[in-house]
């Protein structure tokens, strides 16, 4: 393996390690033994799931290729799994409102579980039925565990910016550590054990099944609306309702779709654009790369949001303007960078600019998700929180179905001209979101001093 890639990995390395080595009393947070506990707990549960979840991702392509499916097949097996998401998804995610978080995540847990052992059948049926299972199960663990965790947090008095210590450690080990340690325990069952492409995801399973069993032990139940009055449509519309007449609360959908569609759309990207003429790449070298970024992104953002006077609405405006940036490299260097017609080989020195850039903007990802979930557990409300999150997906399914449908259609370079167009869309709503909570909170603090004053004058009254 060529020198550079050793050289990037150790680089940002020693930058994570350094970031979380000097943290000073400015950088943490003072907390209780008790919510250290509650927080210990929820990341471990956290980061069981995402390991289930990140052991299957290397060779699920892979898999279906040793069945014997070629890009067509695969790709309608990927595209049903993301529309099952947005269909599926969607109904399941939001009943963890009315019947319970917890149960939404032991369902989840049994979902992904049977889903992981669909990969044992050949059959394309059997598969796709895995594949639709998977889609559900990807709407609860980006729903119901985080609306667990925010009522839970609320509901056992915590400060509200404790929140943000659990959302940034969550997702430093389980988006970052864990996603490196399952790529290696994943390439260790499969190659160097010879255990085959099926076997990550029997590990998977077992992940899984050690988490629900965390979660039955030891997590309480909790609901947005238990009243027995509302059915299904009736929670649909009330998030339609709120999304509607909130604009908060529409911007940060906007926000998330946007990145978040570009985020999917790079999964698909990356490896192309390093590889224009199939240069030789360590892809699980490079993806280990990108969850190290990603760490590094996590990181600075638990330091951010320990300062209680720098709003996230503020920083993540740059955020966003910076992985547009990043995302135009493939563009820039292909005017400024002298294209190479030599197949196979290392990678190029705009291969080399392009992984720099990719790197950036992982670790904008990892800026992104703690920053998001602290967002959102501010604006959206506490009753109708799952539904209101999958409808957040709704477009998003939607974008990342079109883009796998014609990912051949377009050169590589407009697609990420795409993205960082979205990019700086979101960059846009998200100065807007911060004008607007400005605002509302502008007319609160003057409603409140009315509502003083007018206390204060009663007695004279009388």
């Amino acid at each position: 393996m060529e020198i550079f890639y050793f050289i990037v990995f150790g680089a940002i390395s020693v930058v994570v390690a350094a970031l979380e080595l000097s943290k000073n009393n400015k950088d943490r947070i003072n907390t209780t033994s008790a919510f250290n506990s509650f927080k210990n707990n929820y990341i471990v549960v956290y980061s069981l799931m995402m390991a289930g979840d990140w052991l299957q991702g290397p060779y699920v392509y892979f898999l279906y290729t040793t069945y014997g499916f070629g890009k067509g097949d695969i790709g309608r097996l990927f595209i049903a799994g993301f529309g099952s998401s947005m269909l599926f998804g969607t109904i399941v995610g939001s009943l963890a409102d009315k019947q319970g978080r917890k149960r939404a995540c032991i369902t989840y847990c049994i979902t992904y579980i049977l889903s992981c052992i669909t990969k044992h059948s050949p059959q394309y049926k059997v598969l796709m039925l895995g594949r639709i299972l998977g889609g559900i199960a990807t709407s609860l663990l980006f729903s119901a565990f985080e609306s667990w965790l925010v009522a839970e947090h609320n509901k056992r008095g915590f400060d509200q910016q404790w929140l943000s210590l659990t959302f940034s450690k969550a997702i430093f080990l389980g988006n970052g550590l864990i996603a490196i340690v399952a790529g290696l325990f994943a390439n260790l069952l499969a190659d160097t054990l010879g255990f085959g492409p099926v076997a990550p995801f029997d590990a998977a399973a077992c992940f899984l099944a050690i988490g629900m069993a965390i979660i039955l032990s030891s997590w309480t139940e909790n609901y947005g609306d238990p009243s027995e009055s509302k059915d299904l449509l009736t929670q649909f519309k009330g998030a339609a309702v709120a999304i509607a007449s909130d604009e908060k609360i529409a911007l940060l959908g906007a926000i998330q779709s946007l990145f978040e569609g570009s985020m999917y759309t790079f999964v698909f990207l990356w490896t192309p654009a390093l590889s224009p003429n199939e240069e030789e790449i360590p892809h699980g070298f490079i993806f280990a790369t990108f969850m190290l970024s990603s760490m590094l992104g996590s990181s600075i953002a638990s330091r951010l949001m320990a300062r209680p006077t720098l709003k996230v609405e503020s920083y993540m405006q740059v955020v966003f303007v910076i992985s547009s940036v990043t995302l135009m490299l493939p563009i820039i260097t292909t005017f400024l960078v002298p294209p190479s017609n030599v197949k196979g080989g290392g990678i190029s020195f705009a291969g080399c600019i392009q992984l720099f850039g990719f790197c950036t903007f992982e670790a904008c990802v990892g800026l992104f998700w703690p920053s998001i979930m602290k967002m959102r557990s501010q604006y959206i409300p506490e009753e109708a929180r799952s539904t209101i999150m999958n409808f957040f997906r709704i477009p998003l399914n939607i974008f990342v179905c079109i883009v796998l449908y014609n990912v051949n259609a377009f050169p590589i370079t407009v697609m990420f001209g795409m993205c960082s167009i979205f990019l700086f869309m979101a960059s846009i709503l998200q100065r807007r979101l911060l004008v607007v909570s400005e605002i509302h909170k502008s007319r609160s603090s003057d409603w409140m001093a009315m509502k003083e004053r007018v206390s204060e004058e009663e007695p004279l009254n009388i």
